[in-house]
């Protein structure tokens, strides 16, 4: 080619394409952010995102705080501060964490970007290309999304209504390691799991964390919604029963996700490297969210404000099982939680929730296909419903949308046989569901 003939053009979408490191093979679209666009619209009824209902804080009287708190400690809370957390913030999580039973002392809290950060500060200082993490079938789609970018091996537990399977762990520590896999640690979410609603009662945990003392396991609990139980107290924490857990904690449910304020509580020599990590990521933790946080667990009846969430989704939840109730298809069955924001859905045989999505928007509601929460495939007979944040009469507006469009389908299936393929009706690993 002349030096004078035009180069030819890249026609590809992305000229960057063979630049990417190999990672970025494993980083997919979040299931859920994929449905906002259809979920965030008005005339859809949304059962799909777990967004926390903050209608109910003093939002006048935080705005005074907040004004107050910028006059009296805006130059410091304005500021770069600690890559481990602010003192003053690490001290009052400690209290935070005292109401399920979990003794702690700040030097070993590490203050992250909500706990999804810490979920990414966790997996990058542990895993290595093909190691393999633990976590139950379902499990939460972010952790996943985490895990699959540091390109980690995902390997499901089966649950069933009382959650992770002590034999079935044991099971998959034996022969995984038999096969010459690195193992490095469980993901657990023991109050309220995401997907399910499932919690595990303290004598599973005992028996989960006799298996991971037994073969030198890791235990990672995350533990977003434990103190939004609806009937009951708080279920001490897995954290509480041994120092070695690595904890997960957040304010995004028992407070209000804007802030972006998660935490690790971790083994001091753990901890150590999640501080370099964290700088490394974004030198310090948001230092106006600290202040602000710390002012409202001071100065805000905190624990009040707790007991009004686990009215509001009480109120919620029941709406959903009443709704649930009424306009499901026989042959429908789904859990019954205890608290969080989730209710699983196991749909009838030969039905599929992703092949059922289209039709579900069609009329108007929105959820999250099962298959989102596992990675291998499985799940394609479930799907999440998400109680926290419509009111009770749109939820059970919205159940009945759904029983309409599950009843159509199945309709259809029954009519011309759809959904006899193998796929479709490959056993799902995953809770025996509570049927209400």
């Amino acid at each position: 080619m002349s030096s004078l003939e035009p180069s030819r053009r890249d026609t590809r979408l992305d000229s960057h394409i063979d630049q990417y490191a190999d990672r970025t093979g494993s980083m997919t679209v979040s299931a859920v952010r994929a449905l906002f666009s259809v979920a965030n619209r008005p005339e859809v009824v949304s059962l799909a995102g777990g967004m926390p209902n903050i209608a109910d804080l003093p939002l006048a009287r935080l705005g005074d705080s907040f004004d107050r708190l910028v006059q009296t400690h805006g130059i410091q809370a304005m500021q770069y501060g600690s890559g481990q957390g602010e003192l003053f913030m690490r001290e009052k999580i400690c209290e935070v964490m005292a109401e399920e039973a979990v003794v702690a002392n700040p030097d070993d809290v590490v203050i992250t970007c909500g706990s999804q950060q810490a979920l990414d500060l966790v997996t990058r200082i542990f895993i290595n290309p093909g190691d393999v993490i633990l976590c139950e079938a379902p499990s939460y789609v972010g952790a996943m999304g985490t895990f699959n970018a540091y390109q980690a091996r995902i390997h499901h537990v089966a649950m069933d209504e009382h959650g992770l399977i002590p034999q079935a762990l044991e099971q998959a520590i034996v022969s995984l390691r038999a096969a010459g896999q690195a193992v490095k640690f469980l993901y657990t979410i023991p109050n309220f799991n995401n997907p399910t609603g499932i919690t595990q009662p303290i004598e599973r945990r005992r028996e989960i964390l006799d298996v991971t003392r037994k073969h030198g396991l890791l235990v990672v609990e995350d533990n977003p919604y434990g103190l939004l139980t609806i009937e009951g107290e708080p279920v001490d924490a897995m954290r509480s029963m041994d120092d070695d857990i690595v904890y997960l904690g957040s304010f995004s449910k028992t407070f209000a996700p804007g802030f972006r304020i998660g935490w690790v509580l971790a083994p001091h020599a753990v901890r150590e490297r999640l501080v370099i990590a964290q700088e490394a990521a974004v030198l310090s933790p948001p230092v106006f969210s600290q202040f602000a946080i710390a002012d409202y667990l001071d100065n805000f009846d905190w624990r009040g404000q707790i007991e009004s969430f686990r009215s509001m989704y009480a109120a919620r939840r029941d709406a959903m099982l009443h709704g649930l109730e009424a306009f499901m298809p026989p042959g429908t069955t789904w859990t019954v939680p205890n608290g969080g924001f989730f209710v699983w859905v196991t749909l009838p045989e030969g039905l599929d929730s992703q092949a059922l999505l289209p039709r579900a928007v069609t009329e108007r509601v929105a959820f999250v296909p099962g298959t989102a929460f596992y990675a291998d495939g499985f799940g394609s007979r479930n799907m999440r419903l998400s109680f926290c944040f419509p009111t009770p009469e749109r939820i059970i507006e919205g159940c009945r949308r759904l029983g309409k469009a599950i009843a159509d389908e199945l309709e259809m299936h029954n009519t011309f046989g759809l959904g006899t393929d193998e796929h479709r009706h490959r056993p799902v690993s995953g809770p025996a569901p509570n049927v209400s």
